[in-house]
């Protein structure tokens, strides 16, 4: 399960960031997850709640903010919104896509103390 590792990544920057800009505690977090990026986000809600157990954000809430995957077709030369990789393109039928967004993961967000 990648998405413990993940979590383990988020609060590390967490706990950068609170030495950067002077916070002590984590109230919410805001995390922007594309439909590509390969997450499985209940399994992200279950590894976060665990990871930030005696943390300075123990009690903090999670927020998902979920991102469209987005695609440029080659042949018809359309940006396109895609449900998967290597998936078709809506227009034309291609599999010739270059994705180019929706593939992230990044916090977006803090509110902290």
């Amino acid at each position: 399960m990648h998405e413990m590792s993940l979590c383990e990544s988020i609060l590390q920057t967490l706990e950068q960031q609170a030495v950067v800009q002077n916070y002590r505690k984590v109230v919410t977090v805001w995390l922007e997850i594309g439909a590509l990026a390969g997450v499985e986000i209940e399994a992200l809600r279950f590894s976060f709640d665990i990871v930030i157990k005696g943390s300075l954000a123990e009690a903090a809430g999670l927020e998902i903010i979920e991102v469209p995957g987005q695609a440029w077709c080659m042949p018809c030369g359309q940006n396109v919104a895609v449900q998967q990789r290597y998936g078709e393109c809506p227009q034309c039928g291609s599999h010739q896509l270059q994705i180019t967004g929706g593939d992230q993961m990044r916090i977006k967000q803090l509110e902290v103390e």
